[in-house]
């Protein structure tokens, strides 16, 4: 683990490969789980002002859903989430070609119905961050449904930090990202 600013970053991101590979998973991180999606607080009153918009590319489990428990949930811990299908499925989850999973608040964004991409915490995976007071934890998450992902980064040799770029300069911002790539260029040398 290295200190990047306010951030701790466990050098997996830096060292293990990753590239989604849908065509081998068919979205499985949408559909498996025991929680919905981790939402930032400030993408609570987000996700309740695009929802109308977003309401269109539901399906209609998902709508079901979300008009019983809103358009997230709070767990135990008060960590908020988005809600769930009969446990299972992400409310927000739809089915594209071949029967992929995809985000509908991500359909609407291509669309140009919103300008919300979607929760930052999908965005960034496999990459995930738990705040803290002072600092934010940066980590790499394995989870077996990604190993088709796995041999697809390696194959290709891309490292976690550069599939999930866009996201990381999403959460932390461009200079953020400029200095982790500096500091992989260091650890090369």
């Amino acid at each position: 683990m290295f200190q990047l600013g306010k951030t701790i970053i466990s050098e997996d991101i830096l060292e293990k490969d990753f590239i989604c590979n849908l065509a081998a998973c068919k979205g499985a991180c949408c559909i498996d789980g025991d929680a919905g999606a981790p939402l930032e607080k400030a993408e609570l009153k987000i996700l309740e002002e695009i929802f109308p918009k977003v309401k269109p590319f539901l399906r209609k489990e998902g709508l079901k859903a979300i008009e019983k428990e809103g358009v997230y949930t709070t767990n135990e811990f008060e960590e908020h989430e988005t809600p769930l299908i009969n446990g299972a499925d992400c409310a927000y989850m739809i089915f594209g070609e071949n029967n992929v999973a995809m985000c509908a608040i991500e359909e609407a964004y291509n669309q140009r119905e919103i300008n919300f991409k979607k929760p930052i915490s999908c965005h960034l995976y496999p990459i995930r961050v738990q705040e803290y007071n002072k600092f934010s934890a940066v980590n790499y998450h394995k989870w077996e449904i990604c190993d088709d992902a796995c041999s697809l980064g390696k194959e290709l040799k891309v490292p976690v930090y550069k599939f999930v770029k866009q996201a990381l300069i999403r959460k932390f911002g461009e200079g953020w990202y400029t200095e982790l790539e500096a500091v992989v260029e260091d650890n090369k040398k």
